[in-house]
């Protein structure tokens, strides 16, 4: 499959490594460390992704995410990935 949602997440749930941790954050900034295994990512990412087609976005749409750098700028550039959204993401802060 040529999804990049899929190859960074799912696979890796579907090969049997749903528990290990697919995401290290550490902000120098807040002074916060979490991490986040590949069964949380693909929760968050799928959800979003709902949101997203919930509110009319489809494949080949364009979403421009202004955010900071945190895990859920990652989670909605995976779930635009996945319904095949193009993403522009631009770092706010």
């Amino acid at each position: 499959m040529l999804n990049i949602c899929y190859n960074a997440v799912d696979r890796h749930i579907e090969n049997g490594k749903g528990d290990k941790i697919a995401i290290i954050y550490d902000s120098p900034v807040t002074n916060t460390k979490a991490t986040f295994t590949y069964k949380e990512v693909l929760e968050q990412v799928s959800k979003l992704a709902g949101v997203l087609v919930k509110h009319g976005i489809k494949k080949g749409d364009t979403v421009v995410i202004y955010m900071p750098m945190i895990p859920q700028a990652m989670y909605t550039m995976l779930a635009c990935a996945r319904i095949g959204a193009i993403h522009s993401l631009i770092f706010g802060g």
